[in-house]
């Protein structure tokens, strides 16, 4: 007979709910640095205000709290849905939700104090990173005993990328935050010199590759078939565009640091693997946006699908410009320029955040029993309002880093700079008040989307249906 069961969507809601709170704050802090670029006195000679302070703060932030909540949220929906059993261990799923938190807070308060390892995307000291794995470790116990323990002898394509990112940022935050702790919120790590970095880097790279691009995949993969109301395009592209992209990323690392103390081979292999990823990321991006075929019209009427397709469509470009700025000679002119920082946000931005907020706008009434979103014209604003400050903002960085890099390299007939970096710094400001006010369309949409979201949980029953799952044997 028919087994009828609840999924356990309790710590979905949470996770979902958190992901728009933290969202708000940390683009918030996006936009006070980005403020204190352009207006320096705006720090207030505060120490724990300072941009140096703030931007890890606004990283971690967007990256963890954010796009983290989103992750767990959308992982342990999917992860039922397909495989059509309820969460495996829900008491390990609620500490995932609240020890996730605590870490959340816990670099809140530490990172403006000045307690930071001063590691890319890994600031935070031991007794943190000490959460994390814990969290992190239930999280995998979690998604993979409901994978264990599912009706569906098949495992949905999103599975794959979910579980992939899972494993991967296991392995690389446990090796890459080996410290020594001398204090209660000191530590040193157990590498030195080059090899420091490039470990730092295979794991930074690689928090972008399988943190912010394999999960946030997975998250593609389930919700614009939902969305479109149609099969993926291509499920064999899919399977090829997971293997693939699994082999290669894990190397493309040490592009990060082309022209730097670290072997000269490294440097090469590096970029000769981050161009080899630009082919199972298009294929990924065409696999998502062709599954409109047939159903086009929709986009007309859709904005939540228009979301999703402009998440891929930035997704597709990012992928496009990561590898063209990681070959040798692109790179010795955008290196330490604002052309990263515009490159970052196209895919922060475009891709982690539209993609985001996309299956957030889907789940959301599921989730709180609506039957609909309040009002669908202000998804269709804030997809405007957010997709011109996305394009204001990385334009400004495009546009000011390529000029950074031209000022930097000029020299006079006699060998001496043409500019002084002053010089340089005061050609960009013009371009930093366009990222502000980039910056602030793009929060601007997401206290939108809070409103809406708001508003149809205020004309919710609260009561979800419960689904039939698979049957099974009395």
């Amino acid at each position: 007979m028919s087994t009828v069961a609840s999924y356990n969507d309790r710590v979905v809601r949470q996770f979902t709910v958190m992901t728009m709170v933290w969202g708000i704050i940390g683009m918030l802090v996006g936009v006070v640095i980005a403020a204190q670029l352009a207006f320096p006195l705006l720090n207030f000679d505060i120490p724990w205000l300072t941009y140096s302070r703030l931007r890890p703060l606004h990283t971690s932030a967007v990256i963890f709290a954010f796009g983290g909540c989103g992750l767990f949220a959308t992982s342990y929906y999917v992860v039922q849905r397909t495989c059509h059993v309820t969460l495996f261990a829900p008491k390990l799923a609620a500490f995932t939700f609240w020890g996730w938190q605590a870490m959340v807070v816990a670099v809140a308060i530490t990172y403006p104090l000045g307690i930071t390892q001063a590691r890319e995307y890994a600031e935070p000291e031991w007794p943190i990173d000490i959460l994390i794995t814990l969290v992190w470790v239930s999280y995998a116990v979690v998604f993979f005993g409901t994978i264990a323990k599912r009706k569906i002898k098949h495992i949905y394509v999103a599975n794959w990328f979910f579980g992939a990112y899972i494993l991967t940022i296991a392995v690389l935050h446990i090796i890459n935050n080996l410290a020594i702790p001398v204090s209660l919120w000191k530590s040193y790590p157990v590498y030195s010199g080059a090899v420091d970095a490039m470990v730092q880097w295979w794991y930074g790279h690689n928090a972008v590759g399988f943190f912010l691009t394999a999960g946030f995949l997975g998250m593609m993969y389930y919700f614009v078939p939902k969305q479109a109301e149609r099969p993926i395009y291509s499920y064999r592209l899919s399977v090829v565009h997971f293997w693939s992209l699994i082999a290669v990323y894990m190397w493309a690392g040490p592009h990060h640091l082309h022209y730097s103390a670290i072997p000269d081979w490294a440097q090469s292999v590096g970029m000769v693997f981050s161009l080899i990823l630009l082919a199972p990321s298009w294929g990924g991006m065409i696999n998502g946006i062709m599954t409109l075929s047939g159903a086009w019209h929709k986009l007309r009427t859709d904005p939540v699908l228009r979301f999703m397709i402009v998440s891929l469509s930035f997704y597709g470009m990012s992928t496009f410009e990561g590898p063209m700025m990681s070959i040798k000679t692109v790179n010795s002119l955008s290196h330490f320029t604002d052309w990263t920082i515009g490159h970052v946000h196209s895919g922060a931005l475009g891709w982690v955040a539209l993609i985001t907020m996309a299956s957030v706008y889907h789940l959301f009434p599921k989730l709180f029993g609506a039957k609909q979103l309040y009002s669908l014209r202000l998804v269709e604003w804030h997809f405007w309002i957010a997709t011109i400050g996305i394009v204001l903002y990385i334009a400004a960085m495009w546009i000011a880093g390529v000029m950074q890099g031209l000022m930097w390299r000029a020299v006079n007939a006699d060998g001496t700079l043409t500019y002084t970096f002053i010089e340089s710094l005061n050609a960009t400001y013009p371009f930093y008040y366009v990222r502000l006010l980039g910056g602030l369309m793009f929060l601007t949409g997401t206290l939108i989307m809070s409103w809406n979201l708001y508003q149809t949980w205020r004309q919710s029953t609260g009561i979800v249906p419960a689904p039939v799952l698979a049957p099974q044997a009395a």
